[in-house]
């Protein structure tokens, strides 16, 4: 995993705005319309073509596929995982829950675009669940293999991102297995297949665990903290388990509060769960500090004890608005998490959560977000000659 050694280098979270007919085609999908696959296939491929090209031209050092093959950053896994089937309706989050006029107004404007939902009807585990081929994954590594292959510049280095058993285990109800610890080891088991096959690509891993923040005010929103934080325990320990023949260097985890717009002040704490994230045997933590809820939460970074050649990405660059930030303020939340962590070389600069987690639910036009991220590219500038590094 790269380090800032020159200067502080940029990246993002991983999902980025997909067209609008590819869009379709993946709702379409979803409701159950008979689609052209090929034709999917040959969309997916030309947005990872444009996704790549676009994050190169606005400055991203660390960049991905964009997620474009993908209808989703998780829900992608019931065609690529046995056991999922049914139906179940995931449980609305807290802070929606607690203002009634907000909640209509966001039904509302759901209602205006076509999306695949990462809320709504959602199938469960009614089986043992099993990856079904390593050549899924597969495809989809080569696929982005051959695009990089075809961009000129390309990337310092690339990743891949893949869900934390956490966020499946909440969102597609168990319906099958025993215990809770009992599906959390076989998606862990699973997605140990993709784990091991995005690395072995030559990719650095991104671990998806919005569940290690999010969870609290969806499935634990009833229930004592100490619930919640034994449950991000044991979903850190699935990976851990997951993690065991990749080395450390090889892997980030981002965890978040949820990518949706909305008061979240039913959000836990940073310094609440960051003891249990910490755990993770991983060489980087992807971190939100952009958002106007979790900005202030930086100086928790001082409880965070960083290895050799671990790093942070600190979020400061917010997903959901389409504000531009100035470079100066992206500049002065680098300076400042560079001065809580200690060490310039340790902190990359990157986005507090995707910008399209679900096909179509992205709120950032598309030109905005190429601007955002040159925007983050010639902050990460800034706070670098301000920091002294020589780049």
């Amino acid at each position: 995993m790269l380090t800032s050694q020159d200067r502080i280098l940029t990246t993002h979270t991983g999902s980025l705005p997909r067209p609008a007919a590819l869009t379709e085609l993946y709702a379409q999908r979803i409701e159950g319309v008979a689609i052209d696959e090929a034709a999917l296939d040959e969309a997916g491929k030309r947005a990872t073509r444009h996704v790549v090209r676009q994050q190169i031209g606005s400055g991203i050092d660390v960049g991905n596929n964009g997620e474009q093959q993908r209808e989703a950053f998780f829900l992608y896994v019931r065609r690529r995982m046995t056991g999922f089937g049914g139906s179940w309706v995931r449980p609305t989050v807290a802070d929606i829950n607690k203002y009634p006029g907000f909640r209509a107004w966001s039904a509302e404007q759901e209602g205006l675009r076509r999306s695949v939902s990462n809320r709504g009807t959602l199938p469960k585990a009614i089986g043992a669940v099993t990856y079904m081929d390593p050549a899924l994954v597969q495809a989809e590594c080569d696929e982005f293999l051959a695009t990089l292959s075809e961009v000129e510049g390309g990337f310092a280095e690339a990743f891949m991102t893949a869900p934390s058993p956490g966020i499946i285990a909440a969102a597609l109800q168990n319906a099958h297995y025993d215990t809770e610890d009992a599906y959390l080891h076989a998606l862990g088991q699973a997605l140990r297949v993709e784990y091991e096959a995005i690395v072995k690509a030559g990719f650095l891993l991104q671990i998806d665990a919005p569940d290690l923040a999010l969870e609290r005010h969806v499935s634990y929103q009833d229930r004592p903290l100490g619930d919640f934080i034994d449950f991000a325990e044991r979903v850190v320990a699935t990976i851990n388990e997951a993690l065991v023949n990749i080395p450390r260097d090889r892997v980030r985890i981002h965890a978040c509060w949820g990518n949706y717009e909305a008061p979240h002040d039913c959000d836990v704490d940073l310094h609440d769960i960051l003891p249990a994230i910490s755990q993770a045997k991983v060489g980087g933590w992807v971190l939100p500090f952009a958002n106007p809820r979790h900005a202030h939460e930086y100086r928790c970074l001082k409880d965070l004890p960083l290895d050799d050649g671990q790093v942070v990405v600190a979020g400061v660059i917010d997903p959901l608005t389409n504000f531009v930030e100035h470079p100066e303020v992206v500049a002065d939340r680098l300076e400042r998490v560079a001065q809580v962590v200690g060490d310039p070389t340790r902190v990359l600069a990157g986005t507090d959560c995707g910008f399209d987690t679900s096909a179509g639910r992205g709120r950032v036009a598309e030109d905005v977000v190429w601007a955002k991220l040159r925007a983050m590219a010639d902050g990460a500038r800034i706070a670098s000659e301000r920091l002294g590094m020589r780049g």
